[in-house]
C-alpha cells in the first residue's frame, strides 16, 4: 500500500465508488461529507492561520507561459507540501482516492498536487479549462474541497462549469459549502469561480498521469 494511504480503510471505498461512477456518467462528481470531518475541520483551521506572506498571487499557465494575470485570477494560493497533520491526512485520503478511481476507471492516475485558495471580496477567476493545451498531457482530474463554514447564498464565489467547446452553456454551478468536494476531467469542463462577496477559502488540486518522455519528468519534481 501506499505509504500516503496507509491508516486509512481503502476496503471500504463507497464514496470512492461512488465518485467514479458519476464521473464515468457525467464527467464530474459533487460530494458532500466524503472527506472526514476531522480532516476538513483541521485544514479550515490551518488555512485561516496562514498569514499573508504565506500566500502568494496566483499565476496563469506553466513553465514558459507562467505569468500573473489579475485581468484572469485575483486569489491568492499555497501549496500543499504534507508537513503538518491537516494536510497529510488531506493528502492521504485523496491518495485512496486516486487508487479508487484508477480501480474503478482504469485512468492510469499517477500523481496528485493541490494547494490551499483564498479569493478575498471581489475576487474571481474567469472560464478557463485546468489541462494544459499543446503542453504535455497531464492533468486528468481536478478537484475542489471547499472550507467556507459560514457561506450562504449571496456571498458568491460560486464555481461554474460549462459544457465542452467554446460558448458551451453551464451545466452546474457548486456552491462552495463546508466539506462539499466536486471532482471533475480537467480537460472536458471549461469553468470558472464567480466573483466573491466575502472572503472564500478551497482547496485545488488536479490528479495527473505520468507523461514522462526519454527521461524527462513530467509531471515536473
Amino acid at each position: 500500500m501506499n505509504a500516503l494511504a496507509a491508516g486509512f480503510d481503502t476496503g471500504n471505498d463507497d464514496v470512492f465508488a461512488r465518485i467514479a461512477q458519476a464521473i464515468e456518467r457525467h464527467g464530474y462528481a459533487i460530494v458532500d461529507g466524503g472527506v472526514p470531518e476531522a480532516t476538513v475541520d483541521a485544514l479550515f483551521v490551518q488555512l485561516t492561520a496562514l498569514a499573508d506572506d504565506a500566500m502568494a498571487r496566483a499565476a496563469v499557465g506553466r513553465d514558459d507561459v507562467h505569468q500573473l494575470n489579475r485581468f484572469v485570477r485575483t486569489d491568492d494560493t499555497c501549496w500543499l507540501d504534507g508537513d503538518t497533520p491537516a494536510t497529510r491526512g488531506f493528502l492521504g485520503w485523496m491518495e485512496c482516492l486516486r487508487l479508487g478511481i484508477n480501480r474503478h476507471l482504469y485512468l492510469g492516475l499517477f500523481d496528485y498536487e493541490a494547494h490551499f485558495a483564498r479569493y478575498a471580496p471581489g475576487a474571481f477567476y474567469r472560464r478557463h479549462v485546468d489541462a494544459f493545451g499543446d503542453l504535455q498531457r497531464n492533468r486528468v482530474l481536478s478537484t475542489v474541497l471547499y472550507l467556507n463554514p459560514t457561506w450562504r447564498p449571496g456571498d458568491g464565489g460560486e464555481m461554474v462549469l460549462y459544457a465542452p467547446g467554446e460558448g458551451g452553456a453551464a451545466v452546474e454551478t457548486v456552491q462552495p459549502l463546508y466539506g462539499r468536494l466536486a471532482v471533475f476531467l480537467s480537460e472536458r469542463f471549461p469553468h470558472e469561480v464567480l466573483t466573491t462577496r466575502t472572503t472564500r477559502f478551497s482547496i485545488a488540486g488536479w490528479f495527473r498521469v505520468n507523461g514522462s518522455v526519454d527521461g524527462q519528468i513530467d509531471p515536473p519534481r
